[in-house]
């Protein structure tokens, strides 16, 4: 028999009102197609444990989600699966309501099949790496930082990786303001030998 966790109950008591029918739903339906189920609780939200994670499921403030721990490996003869990309986290879309979830055999059979997954011991596709974008250095941040002997210095030593973190911070501001206030702050970390986030390197 599965294991049901006391704090998957809290976490339903304490979600928002349209929440709590949902979550029992899906709750109910893992139970009822994967019976040696146990609930486990990683990253502060349940998660069903079947020979390893398979399912999981999460209460936000506006909406509830529902993902399958090897959906990418998964059929879907229903065209109901989402990518992660799309909803957000989960693989049937923002549920707000029970109508947006699919029919309890719809359910019942993609749990079944997440758990046959496990069963025959199938792993997650390789991700494959995106590749990275050249660096585009703005002539204006390079007009800055050359005024500053020693912030050029630090600048030119860094990293490919250290230069993206400093130029993407500046040109994704939002208003020229905000742009000029960090790159003066990045000319002067850079002239006192500091990366972008060299708060937290040392944490």
């Amino acid at each position: 028999m599965g294991k049901r966790d006391k704090k998957v109950d809290a976490y339903i008591s304490k979600s928002e009102d349209f929440a709590k029918p949902i979550l029992k739903k899906l709750r109910d339906a893992v139970h009822k197609a994967c019976p040696e189920v146990e609930e486990n609780w990683k990253w502060s939200f349940p998660h069903f444990d079947y020979k390893g994670i398979f399912c999981s499921m999460a209460a936000f403030k506006h909406h509830c989600s529902f993902g399958f721990w090897k959906a990418s490996a998964m059929k879907d003869p229903y065209g109901v699966l989402l990518g992660t990309g799309e909803s957000g986290m989960g693989h049937l879309g923002k549920i707000t309501s029970l109508k947006d979830l699919p029919s309890e055999k719809i359910l019942i059979s993609l749990i079944k099949q997440a758990k046959k997954l496990n069963d025959e011991g199938v792993k997650n596709p390789a991700r494959i790496p995106k590749p990275k974008k050249e660096l585009v250095i703005p002539d204006y941040f390079l007009k800055a930082v050359k005024k500053n002997k020693k912030a050029l210095a630090t600048f030119e030593a860094f990293s490919t990786s250290k230069k993206r973190e400093y130029v993407e911070w500046i040109t994704e501001a939002k208003t020229d303001t905000t742009r000029e206030r960090r790159l003066k702050t990045a000319v002067e970390w850079m002239a006192e030998g500091k990366a972008r986030n060299w708060k937290y390197e040392n944490c």
